[in-house]
């Protein structure tokens, strides 16, 4: 079978452009590894129109209850390859490969890693990169959380509930995270800031014992922890273009149009994987970025060119 549109992500920009891709009629097909995708991972979600407050991965199953409702064909698969044809694209799983006309990509990102000592040899034995995933393994222990940002703000509110103690350590003088996460952090007194401060080596036997500062830390740069969550920010999983010739930025985000069309006709990229929206990587600009991106790749296959509003 040969699709209209190949979606490949099933995450927020996955989804919706999925939905579009509904309303348009255009035989379309979603692959991904994971329904939801890192919004799953969202503490709360409390900025999404619709909902008062919510977890990432309950947002996410109301997504996936509008596919279902929709009927919009997924399935979950790890993508190998994407190859260009004389008249679309062929990807490539472990077990199949599919044929479209256009394809959206909408990959999202993934945890960047510290590359430092300890962490890769201790992952999965105290080094974790997601609370909402790992959190409850540390009740009544104490643990680090790195990352000044967002992520590293709703992991310490996430973990004051579970963790006996939080060392919150970043690089900056101050926290980075929206002023909304800070108030919430505001007086819980289990939580110690330590600023201006890096984290050089993770040490343990057969799990994470302590961490090592770049600088003392009320006189000692060895700290005691039983677990270190990693939030320092995010990368684009574009990896699936690297032979396609489609133009990125510098850290890798793919370029788009105000179509989220790339310089390679018929491929769309959409959600944090572009350097749509300002790079403002949030569920909302996703979902936006998607839904312009099926409109596109609507009119690229049909052979037609809007230019009234649309409504």
């Amino acid at each position: 079978m040969i699709y209209d549109l190949i979606i490949i992500g099933l995450g927020p920009a996955g989804v919706t452009a999925g939905i579009y891709a509904n309303r348009y009629e255009l035989k379309t097909l979603i692959l991904g590894k994971e329904m939801g995708g890192m919004a799953n991972e969202a503490f709360r979600v409390e900025n999404y129109p619709g909902f008062k407050s919510l977890a990432g991965i309950e947002l996410m199953g109301k997504f996936k209850e509008n596919l279902d409702y929709l009927k919009v064909p997924y399935q979950l698969k790890d993508i190998e390859k994407i190859e260009k044809t004389e008249d679309g694209f062929k990807v490539f799983t472990g077990d199949e490969i599919y044929q479209a006309k256009a394809v959206i990509l909408a990959t999202g990102t993934e945890v960047k890693r510290l590359n430092i000592p300890g962490e890769r040899e201790l992952a999965g034995k105290g080094v974790s990169y997601c609370a909402t995933c790992d959190g409850q393994f540390f009740k009544n222990k104490t643990v680090a959380v790195i990352g000044a940002g967002d992520a590293g703000a709703t992991t310490c509110l996430m973990l004051s509930g579970i963790a006996k103690k939080i060392y919150w350590v970043y690089i900056e003088e101050e926290p980075i995270a929206m002023p909304f996460w800070l108030e919430k952090l505001e007086g819980i007194d289990k939580i110690e800031k330590i600023s201006q401060n890096i984290l050089l080596e993770i040490k343990g036997e057969k799990k994470v014992e302590k961490i090592i500062l770049d600088k003392e830390h009320q006189g000692k740069k060895e700290i005691e922890v039983d677990g270190v969550f990693v939030l320092i920010g995010v990368s684009p999983v574009a990896n699936l273009v690297k032979d396609l010739g489609i133009n990125l930025d510098k850290a890798g985000h793919v370029v788009v149009d105000e179509k989220q069309e790339t310089n390679k006709k018929g491929f769309f990229a959409a959600g944090d994987v572009t350097t749509s929206s300002y790079r403002f990587k949030q569920i909302i600009t996703a979902c936006s970025e998607g839904a312009i991106a099926a409109f596109g790749a609507y009119q690229y296959i049909k052979g037609i060119k809007i230019n009234r509003p649309v409504v």
